[in-house]
């Protein structure tokens, strides 16, 4: 069974920073692309930032300069800094991770159960 579990959430004043954490586990081949999610209060769930075909990275118009994803392989650890916070990035954060489990010849989409990230002004 994969697992996708967040951690580093928590209560910061704007203009603060924040390091999320995501590690997957289980019987794991393969991690194939793999993402940070956040949903605001009444909200649909938006793409933040992601690593993509290649190692390439891509973020929302509204994490550019101020986010960083990065990941590390070897432990299945993905990361996201945020500095500058801002009220509006007041969500909870998701990890989300395409995962071929061993054994396996194709991903399947997994889901972490989020981590709770609130900016006061």
């Amino acid at each position: 069974q994969v697992q996708l579990v967040e951690s580093g959430g928590g209560l910061v004043q704007a203009g603060g920073s924040l390091r999320l954490s995501c590690v997957a586990s289980g019987f794991i081949s393969r991690i194939n692309v793999m993402g940070w999610y956040r949903q605001a209060p009444g909200k649909q769930r938006e793409l933040v930032a992601s690593f993509i075909s290649g190692g390439s990275t891509t973020y929302a118009d509204s994490a550019k300069g101020r986010f960083t994803i990065s990941r590390d392989n070897a432990k299945n650890r993905m990361y996201l800094e945020m500095n500058s916070l801002k009220p509006e990035d007041t969500a909870v954060y998701y990890c989300n991770a395409n995962i071929m489990s061993r054994g396996s010849s194709y991903g399947n989409d997994y889901w972490g159960q989020g981590t709770q990230v609130t900016v006061s002004s």
